[in-house]
């Protein structure tokens, strides 16, 4: 999110003949006619406020982190475990095999190292304590969903299959990596004997002023021999969910993004409100929900630790029990 919420000094074309309709002459768009995204000025205000705040007056806060060393991840039995590093970051183990949504293991989510938001919770996974890594998938371009630094890392230290939306491998060729498979909305791969389908979300894309929906964003599901999880990566509240769900569900896991929500005429474009996110469990015909983009990043004006509140209000409304809805401390681990 961050940086690229200023985006709106270019814009890609009209649609593309032959081409399925999220596909435009020089990127992609949306194409559910959901909420408004909103206007530069309106976007430019709110990226300067929230660059000073961050990065002059930042907020703290304190969440619950459980220490874990990775070794019973690294020891690994084959059983299917979930671990929530932070933000969007988890380390999803199925059917022995390892891979890593959003991977993020640096200080800020902002392409410089002096400013930008900074991490309120450190990884609650130290990147030498990960086992080996085999597939990585990438959800979209922005900095809190895509930093550099740690994929050079993952790169030369694990060699992992790097699952990416179209328009991302030239950027990762840029910087030296190439097990990159590029995928269209609804395109699978089998890779270490999972399935990967890249999903549609309703978000945006863009690292820079100049590059607003260069770059296609995705959610993932992840098909292993008994179980299925759906990573929504970064997505507003809309009508495609439930096609996700039919097309691939159920999913026995769904990680939903739950923060950055507020204020509405900015985030509700492109981002899920806690209630949201747990609708969407609902149209994805997802069993457990797992909420993430929360508690790691201070990125919009809702209080850091709004969301689980939120979330848990919303749980005992529908009466979803913990046994639903797992709200998971950075470092935790739970078999799936």
């Amino acid at each position: 999110m961050t940086v690229v919420l200023v985006t709106g000094c270019s814009s890609v074309g009209g649609p593309k003949a032959g081409a399925p309709p999220h596909h435009r002459i020089g990127g992609f768009a949306n194409v559910d006619g959901g909420a408004p995204a909103a206007g530069f000025l309106t976007r430019m205000q709110f990226f300067v406020s929230r660059v000073f705040s961050t990065t002059f007056h930042p907020r703290k806060a304190s969440f619950p982190i459980v220490a874990n060393d990775g070794r019973a991840l690294r020891d690994g039995r084959g059983e299917a475990t979930v671990t929530w590093v932070g933000h969007a970051t988890l380390l999803v183990q199925l059917d022995s095999v390892n891979v890593l949504t959003d991977p993020h293991w640096s200080r800020r989510a902002s392409p410089v190292s002096f400013g930008g938001p900074r991490r309120l919770t450190p990884p609650g996974l130290r990147f030498e304590d990960l086992p080996p890594i085999h597939v990585v998938v990438i959800s979209h371009d922005h900095y809190d969903h895509l930093d550099r630094e740690t994929v050079k890392r993952l790169a030369a230290t694990h060699r992992p299959k790097f699952l990416v939306p179209l328009g991302l491998k030239s950027w990762f060729a840029e910087i030296g990596i190439a097990d990159v498979d590029e995928m269209d909305w609804w395109d699978e791969r089998k890779v270490q004997g999972l399935t990967f389908a890249c999903v549609p979300a309703r978000h945006f894309s863009g690292r820079t002023p100049w590059d607003r929906n260069r770059r296609l964003w995705s959610g993932w599901a992840v098909m292993g021999r008994e179980r299925r999880l759906y990573f929504a990566g970064d997505t507003a509240y809309w009508a495609g969910l439930k096609e996700i769900g039919a097309r691939l569900g159920p999913f026995d896991l769904a990680a939903i993004p739950v923060g950055a929500y507020l204020p509405p005429v900015i985030m509700k474009a492109s981002h899920t409100t806690p209630e949201e996110a747990l609708a969407a469990l609902a149209d994805v015909r997802g069993r457990v929900f797992v909420p993430i983009h929360w508690g790691t990043f201070d990125l919009a004006d809702e209080p850091p630790g709004d969301p689980p509140r939120r979330l848990q209000a919303e749980a005992r409304r529908l009466q979803l029990g913990d046994d639903r809805v797992w709200i998971l401390r950075h470092g935790e681990t739970r078999r799936w």
